[in-house]
């Protein structure tokens, strides 16, 4: 859901994309690469991400990935489940 929600804003490449979560959660959530890599891949085999690689650079490329139209509307079923299953989550642990 967060990669998602960060591609929102515009195609961005792997690394970007873990500094626009860490920017955005003020440094609260880390985003390691061995986790950040294997979620994009299963992104792309789902359809919910594109990916195509760019110049960037002398010699060096990048991966840049971009939201589908189906991953616009998984982010949005995401965000519904997410805030359901929150609001759940606080009934039980707030007092009556």
């Amino acid at each position: 859901m967060l990669i998602l929600r960060t591609l929102h804003a515009g195609p961005l490449h792997g690394y970007a994309i873990a500094r626009r979560i860490e920017s955005n959660s003020e440094e609260v959530l880390s985003v390691e690469e061995g986790s950040l890599y294997p979620a994009l891949q299963r992104l792309l085999r789902k359809g919910l991400v594109t990916a195509k690689w760019v110049a960037a650079g002398p010699k060096r490329r990048a991966r840049v990935y971009q939201l589908t139209p189906l991953g616009r509307r998984q982010f949005a079923v995401d965000v519904d489940e997410f805030t359901r299953v929150m609001q759940t989550i606080l009934r039980v642990i707030q007092p009556a």
